[in-house]
């Protein structure tokens, strides 16, 4: 039995494809022996599926459907887990001025006014009580969910169970973000090419992602159509057009980390995207805009 586990002849990737939490899941471990991969990749898989359950609003019982009937009645307790997990969100939307927001408004077309929406979707009106490990939101009609963090959440407890369980190397693919540590059965770092062939043709499929996670978001709101013609967005200081990114890859050790600050980089723009990750450690990121340009943090080299 040791024999597998310390993968002493030609160990290879041994993986499988499935759909979890409404995304396409590819879990990679490095090993010689394929029933033993097929055990550790069940350890995965349940836990994924023990996070999604943790996390859902679709349950009567769920913890965050609780919090949700709450909201301007009272304190809810939420278990160490889910308040962590909420405590570390908040602090994403402080770092990220409020571009990142677990809160939303229940019913949004009651009222659309700005003004209205920043009383329900502002992270400054969900209370956290350490001690009591409780979550109240303070407005009636507010709710948070955990859609933008949850499948990176997901990923990073699915390796946690995989490296407590001897697996020293491989990749989770959780719909196209990646997650890997160790090394490739030929001792070289993971790339994301090689962690996701289908983004082979990016500018930055050679990157080492060995001990890492990516996470690429794509501004699905580029354009607007009027009488056929694509407008910009124009920049209200000066007049002149705002180039528009079309996707930002966020690389930093966690996934749950990298899902989180991706789609705010969208939301900030270049300049200030790259402002702020440049001033974050062990977080890098590669924005390509609507030219195809291709922006990097500072530590990011691609080669031509």
């Amino acid at each position: 039995m040791l024999a597998v586990k310390t993968l002493t002849e030609n160990p290879s990737i041994l993986g499988r494809e499935l759909r979890l939490m409404g995304n396409r899941f590819q879990i990679n471990v490095v090993g010689i022996d394929a029933a033993w991969a097929e055990e550790r990749i069940n350890s995965a898989v349940n836990e994924i599926n023990r996070v999604e359950k943790l996390l859902s609003t679709l349950t009567e019982e769920s913890r965050i459907n609780e919090v949700n009937r709450n909201a301007g009645i009272k304190p809810v307790y939420v278990g160490a887990e889910i308040f962590r997990l909420i405590d570390r969100a908040i602090q994403i939307s402080e770092l990220t001025y409020g571009s990142f927001d677990i809160s939303y408004l229940a019913h949004p077309a009651q009222d659309k006014s700005s003004k209205a929406k920043s009383a329900f979707t502002n992270y400054k009106n969900i209370v956290l009580d350490a001690a009591a490990q409780t979550v109240y939101l303070k407005n009636k009609g507010m709710r948070i969910g955990f859609g933008a963090i949850s499948r990176g959440y997901a990923a990073d407890r699915a390796k946690y169970i995989l490296q407590m369980e001897g697996v020293s190397s491989g990749v989770i693919n959780a719909g196209g973000d990646l997650l890997s540590w160790g090394l490739q059965p030929d001792n070289t770092p993971w790339t994301i090419a090689t962690a996701d062939p289908q983004q082979a043709g990016q500018p930055y499929a050679n990157i080492n992602i060995s001990n890492m996670a990516v996470a690429t978001s794509f501004n699905a709101e580029k354009f607007t159509n009027i009488t056929d013609q694509n407008t910009r967005a124009i920049d209200s200081a000066n007049g002149f057009p705002v180039s528009d990114i079309k996707s930002v890859s966020i690389i930093t050790p966690g996934a749950e980390l990298a899902d989180a600050m991706a789609t705010p980089i969208i939301a900030m723009g270049i300049n200030a995207g790259l402002y702020l990750i440049n001033k974050l450690n062990q977080m890098a990121c590669i924005i390509i805009d609507d030219h195809a340009r291709v922006y990097t943090s500072k530590g990011i080299n691609l080669v031509a």
